[in-house]
């Protein structure tokens, strides 16, 4: 079976967890998925990730991270940028998700990273999704 959005499925997949308040969820591994998990972990929404063999693809296991009284910390996690529909952006005109509390993931040539960091690097890019 074939996954048109590999984007869109762990991002579903992680708000969905977050909403039942579960522990970890499993995804389908690739490059970008690693990269967002990556960026989650440095802006400090998830605790950990860590990339399981299974002779395949590999599973991408991410950990979430629950406030000090068990409440959520990733609120809206939204998809921009579809396969439809694809959304660039320049290092200017990256959007502040809930006026800078929030982050935006975006895909640079530089690698996956952080709205604040595109904009400290002056790289522009893919918008991927945006984490409030």
């Amino acid at each position: 079976m074939s996954l048109s959005d590999p984007i869109a499925d762990m991002i579903t997949r992680i708000r969905n967890a977050a909403r039942n308040k579960a522990k970890k969820v499993d995804c389908r591994n690739s490059k970008i998925c690693t990269g967002i998990a990556q960026v989650l972990k440095d802006e400090g929404y998830v605790a950990d990730y860590s990339v399981i063999d299974d002779g395949r693809q590999g599973i991408l296991r991410v950990d979430l991270r629950y406030g000090p009284n068990g409440e959520q910390l990733i609120h809206t996690l939204k998809r921009e940028s579809k396969p439809g529909c694809r959304v660039y952006t320049k290092a200017d005109l990256l959007p502040r998700p809930l006026g800078g509390l929030g982050i935006a993931i975006v895909s640079t040539s530089s690698g996956v990273m952080s709205d604040r960091k595109a904009r400290q690097s002056h790289v522009g890019g893919e918008l991927l999704c945006t984490v409030e």
